[in-house]
């Protein structure tokens, strides 16, 4: 299993209802509204690498109010 953070730039004023809208995406365990250069952080898992940029270009870009994503991959040593 492969395992993501999501940082989401949003239009301004729709912090919240992106973080609801993108934690009801399937395969995002969690999204939440924070302050700083990022008002989004999710945390997402795809079985293989494509999967996870699949969730990321197909579902959770297509929210309405994202501006921008970053994919942060987790590295487990």
């Amino acid at each position: 299993m492969i395992e993501a953070y999501i940082l989401i730039q949003t239009r301004a004023g729709t912090a919240l209802d992106v973080a609801a809208a993108v934690s009801a995406v399937p395969g995002v365990q969690r999204a939440k509204a924070v302050t700083g250069p990022y008002d989004v952080i999710a945390q997402a898992e795809g079985e293989t690498v494509d999967d996870l940029g699949r969730l990321v270009f197909t579902r959770i870009q297509k929210v309405e109010g994202i501006l921008r994503t970053l994919t942060c991959p987790v590295i487990q040593l």
